[in-house]
């Protein structure tokens, strides 16, 4: 609880302190006071998130508005791959050594489709040019 909390609290129990004292007869000022605090509790909490918003935006456009750059470089995809072929070797020996040609065709379509999801995760339009061939395209290498 912090030190707003608190204070809130406090004032919250005032409120019902003066209540008691004066009666009903004052409960709904002592309510509508009461809530005119935490609205301007919430008015400056929120006054302080755009303030900090503003700032935020002020500084990304003072920097240029740059985009990150990519975070998969080719270091990383190099190390992708292997250290998947430096598991693969393992695995297939559990998997051949368990279950004989069943468990590595197993094994290795697993390799080969964490591979695959990594090659698309890195390269969103991988798949996107993939086409059927056409008598069109033969015509095109023929010219």
């Amino acid at each position: 609880m912090d030190a707003r909390d608190t204070e809130l609290k406090k004032e919250l129990n005032a409120t019902l302190q003066a209540r008691r004292e004066l009666g009903d007869d004052y409960e709904s000022a002592l309510v509508d006071s009461f809530m005119e605090k935490v609205d301007q509790r919430i008015d400056g909490a929120v006054e302080r998130r755009l303030r900090r918003q503003l700032a935020e935006q002020q500084m990304v456009a003072a920097r240029g508005a740059r985009s990150p750059k990519a975070t998969d470089s080719f270091g990383e995809r190099f190390g992708f791959g292997i250290v998947s072929l430096v598991v693969a070797i393992p695995l297939s020996g559990i998997g051949g050594g368990v279950a004989g040609l069943s468990g590595l065709l197993v094994t290795w379509t697993g390799i080969v489709g964490v591979n695959v999801v990594q090659a698309v995760r890195t390269n969103p339009g991988l798949f996107r040019g993939l086409r059927r061939r056409t008598a069109k395209d033969d015509a095109k290498w023929e010219d």
